[in-house]
């Protein structure tokens, strides 16, 4: 890179000392600038006036020490961790080595390490499915002794499950075991995780720093910003979303279904904002009013109630907190703030069961209720919240074929529990307080593990009953628009075939066209015995075995506490009733298909 001339009049190096220094300036590229950034900065905050050794100047990567920056994700949160940290790592001039589990093996473990570990968990305490291989590698009889390495691990997860954060446990106790050191104590974040990530990602190069006395600790100013990872990002994130118009709301239910699904389009124009299929919006959602309300009352409190930086506490709960959704942090505050002897209790470790049944159903006010806390402050309450998380959809268009607008399907919770109507925050906020017109704030979340095949010629399988089905309406549109050769087969269930065949006219026509090659349904409530999309899977077990023997790559998307495990369940049976394997056989085959991203779930 050029450097332009560094002498000016308040310049404290002599007109020779500028002149031999701009030399060395000239051609440097970012890498080696960042670097000597670090290394200037170090030694201005030791005192020390050392000049580099020539074989450091010959080869600052041999001897710059090393991080690897391993990671485990299912939708791409643990990967967006890990991306800020090896860009920080960079900006401190450490080499970086940065692995996705999928790619991380025995061998790889073989050397002496510097880990900084990133992993989610996924579902009921399971591994991201790109990480299932490592972890069963780490727990079983050939996981490799690990002395002489040093880790340090971030988990992702979410406190409303009661396996929170259970894969970085898992790893965290695992690395220890096998003889790794921990150099600094893992951390354990709930969706709100940005902070606590930054935090733990600048106190690890920061002790890896002391730890191998090269990379400067000192440097830590300048790694504020990230070094580019290359492409442009938008300027709408999470933090600061953009605010699309609603364009239309259509219910894709016909009258007499129990169920309330709606087709959502929003405006992307001006946003700049783009997505692939298999991407999701991130919808930024504000609470029930009439909860919020009801909340305040049943806590004593006044709405207004000054809260310090001008809010106040009715817009707080709006806007800003969880105030529906009861997990076992709150509930320990809580308990700690009743004194309550049967909340204590119910959080023993030897009622873990009962505690899972118990709050089931439950939301925060009910909580509140059975065991109220007098004069209780708003600050205090506040204080036992958990921020307001966005929630994610599947996206059901394609970009290529309407750049300026995403299509999202959203299938409105309501239930009854202990006596109360219940919504789901951000579905009912859609349903009931949000109208064509109206803007909401969104972003989108690039999923870099549920995408298309690259070749157009491969074909693919595609299980989504129920909501499902969104991100497969995306996958035919991409398709048709590239014009696509590849075989298309989708299996879509729902529980009846009038009432709830999402976006049936548009699957007839794609299968009259010929894109859609095959089309299997299961209705569960239209006969006496209730059939689901893995009984279809069986019934054509040896057709989807064929189709994988030629390269079809299969993707599951939807609810992932029953039906996932089921369909999982009948792709092993078919893998052993008409590919001849046995039981583990099956098993390392169905594992293969999911290392080679052959095999994709986004199941929620």
């Amino acid at each position: 890179m050029s450097q332009g001339p560094l002498l000016d009049t308040n310049s404290p190096l002599s007109a020779d000392q500028a002149q031999r220094l701009n030399e060395v300036l000239q051609g440097l590229d970012g890498h080696q600038m960042t670097w000597l950034s670090g290394y200037l900065a170090g030694l201005g905050a030791s005192g020390a006036h050392t000049p580099v050794e020539a074989s450091t100047q010959a080869n600052t990567a041999s001897s710059a020490p090393e991080v690897v920056v391993l990671f485990g994700s299912q939708t791409g949160n643990a990967e967006g961790v890990a991306e800020m940290a090896r860009d920080r790592a960079k900006a401190r001039g450490f080499e970086v080595r940065f692995a996705d589990m999928a790619d991380f093996g025995k061998k790889e473990l073989k050397e002496p390490l510097n880990l900084m570990v990133v992993v989610s968990t996924h579902g009921e305490g399971e591994p991201p499915d790109p990480a299932i291989g490592f972890h069963e590698l780490l727990n079983g009889r050939k996981a490799p002794k690990l002395e002489g390495s040093r880790f340090t691990v971030l988990g992702l997860g979410d406190s409303s499950y009661d396996q929170f954060c259970q894969m970085g446990k898992d790893f965290d106790a695992r690395f220890a075991e096998l003889g790794a050191e921990r150099f600094l104590d893992r951390v354990d974040c709930d969706v709100d995780y940005e902070d606590a990530a930054e935090a733990w990602i600048e106190d690890a190069l920061s002790k890896l720093g002391e730890l191998t006395g090269g990379a400067s600790a000192a440097a830590a100013g300048t790694s504020q910003a990230p070094a580019s990872t290359g492409g442009e990002k938008s300027q709408w994130s999470k933090r600061n979303p953009f605010h699309a118009e609603v364009l239309d709301a259509v219910l894709l239910n016909d009258d007499g279904s129990s169920k309330e699904t709606r087709h959502i389009e929003l405006s992307l124009e001006d946003s700049g904002l783009v997505y692939e299929p298999g991407d999701a919006v991130g919808i930024v959602p504000q609470n029930d009013p009439d909860y919020v309300d009801e909340l305040i009352a049943a806590l004593s409190l006044d709405a207004e109630s000054e809260l310090g930086e001008g809010r106040q506490l009715r817009e707080a709960l709006l806007r800003d907190f969880e105030v529906t959704t009861l997990t076992r942090p709150f509930v320990e505050k809580w308990a700690e703030l009743s004194d309550n002897a049967e909340l204590r209790r119910l959080l023993g470790e030897d009622a873990r069961q009962e505690f899972r049944e118990w709050s089931y159903g439950r939301h925060i006010i009910d909580v509140i209720e059975q065991f109220p806390v007098e004069q209780l402050d708003a600050a205090t309450f506040i204080q036992a919240l958990r921020k307001l998380p966005p929630r994610l959809y599947s996206i059901a268009s394609s970009h290529n074929v309407d750049p300026d607008e995403v299509h999202l399907t959203v299938g409105v919770v309501r239930y009854e529990s202990l006596g109360r109507s219940r919504n789901g925050v951000t579905t009912g906020y859609l349903a009931d307080h949000v109208e064509p017109g109206d803007r909401i704030p969104i972003y989108i979340d690039h999923n870099k593990n549920f995408k298309l095949p690259h070749d157009d010629n491969t074909p693919i399988i595609m299980v989504g009953p129920g909501t499902g089905v969104a991100p497969f309406r995306a996958f035919m549109q991409e398709r048709e628009e590239r014009g696509a050769q590849g075989k298309n087969w989708l299996f879509f269930g729902d529980q009846h075939f009038r009432t709830d065949f999402l976006y049936q006219s548009e699957w007839l026509d794609w299968r009259e066209k010929g894109l859609l090659s095959r089309l299997e349904v299961a209705f569960s409530r239209d006969q006496a015995e209730k059939i689901y999309v893995q009984d279809r899977m069986r019934e054509h077990g040896e057709e989807i075995h064929a189709w994988l023997e030629e390269g079809a790559h299969f993707y599951v998307c939807g609810d992932g506490e029953r039906m996932a495990a089921d369909v999982h369940q009948a792709l092993l049976d078919i893998m052993q009733q008409y590919g001849g394997l046995d039981e583990e056989s099956a098993a390392n085959h169905v594992r293969e298909l999911q290392q080679s991203r052959r095999y994709q779930r986004d199941v929620y």
